[in-house]
């Protein structure tokens, strides 16, 4: 009897070629296109939230080995249709000792002169626009835990000193807030509320194909001011090593997921789905180029 006459009987090559090649489409996306992204801590609070899942497109700067899903190539300064970030956009940058992915917001451009004091940025000479605004409502979500060298944590507790009780009868924690406005008129949230070693840094001056990042969480961001093993390496990051720019938030979990469906409906932070991660521009600035 020939295959063609046993139609039940499987065809395991064709099986696994099929397999294959629909693994290489979604590599070939997720690696020229676009892929999830998952938030793991509070770096880039106010404006990411631990449970946050969002997309990363990768093709705004070009392509480079950062691009690559799972750094599967090896690293190269070489990039392909190379394009600059803007002041306010929140990239994807790659370790420079791990294949570890970070996000953080670019807040200096190639030869920028950047400079931090008492935890205001100063560009190019120019202090960056800094003014207080009403402190960002944060709920508080026990549930919520976070990783770090000692194990798990609350990924909330060191926002406990600003916690609240609001008048529905829930918690909240309303930390100080920042709202910077960049030279290009991009706007947005930052919280700072700590005396540190990284409240003072540079001047420094930013290296060609390459980009001074920090985290809008200026007290809890591993980011170009910090040292390695943990920061970025006190100084800027190449562009090679961006591996795309973050557009919106899908969908977001506060930490009481469990194997439980009903779970997986009650967890959801259903107001924070389709928020875009695109800086707002001030009104009267100029607009984007991109």
């Amino acid at each position: 009897m020939t295959d063609s006459e046993n139609p039940d009987k499987i065809n395991w090559f064709a099986e696994i070629r099929g397999l294959a090649v629909m693994l290489l489409a979604v590599l070939a996306f997720h690696s020229l296109v676009a892929k999830p992204f998952y938030i793991p801590s509070t770096s880039m609070m106010p404006t990411l939230w631990v449970g946050d899942r969002l997309v990363v497109s990768k093709y705004p700067y070009g392509w480079s080995w950062a691009s690559a899903s799972f750094h599967i190539l090896p690293r190269s300064a070489t990039r392909v249709m190379p394009r600059t970030p803007e002041y306010g956009d929140i990239v994807i940058p790659v370790h420079p000792e791990r294949d570890e992915d970070y996000i953080k917001r670019v807040v200096a451009l190639p030869g920028d002169t950047i400079e931090v004091r008492r935890g205001q940025i100063i560009l190019n000479g120019t202090p960056v626009k800094r003014e207080v605004v009403p402190p960002v409502r944060i709920p508080f979500e026990p549930e919520l835990l976070c990783a770090d060298d000692i194990g798990q944590h609350p990924c909330l507790d060191s926002y406990e000193q600003f916690r609240r009780t609001g008048p529905d009868g829930k918690d909240y924690f309303d930390p100080p807030t920042w709202r910077e406005t960049f030279p290009n008129g991009a706007t947005f949230l930052t919280i700072d509320y700590v005396d540190q070693e990284l409240d003072n840094f540079g001047p420094y001056t930013v290296p060609a194909e390459s980009v001074f990042v920090m985290g809008d969480n200026r007290d809890l961001s591993a980011d170009s001011r910090a040292p390695l093993p943990r920061g970025l390496g006190q100084g800027a990051v190449p562009l090679a090593n961006i591996g795309g720019r973050a557009e919106f938030i899908t969908f977001s979990l506060d930490g009481s997921t469990t194997w439980n469906p009903a779970t997986w409906f009650s967890s959801l932070r259903g107001d924070r789905a389709w928020t875009t991660l695109r800086p707002a521009i001030a009104e009267g600035d100029a607009p984007r180029t991109n």
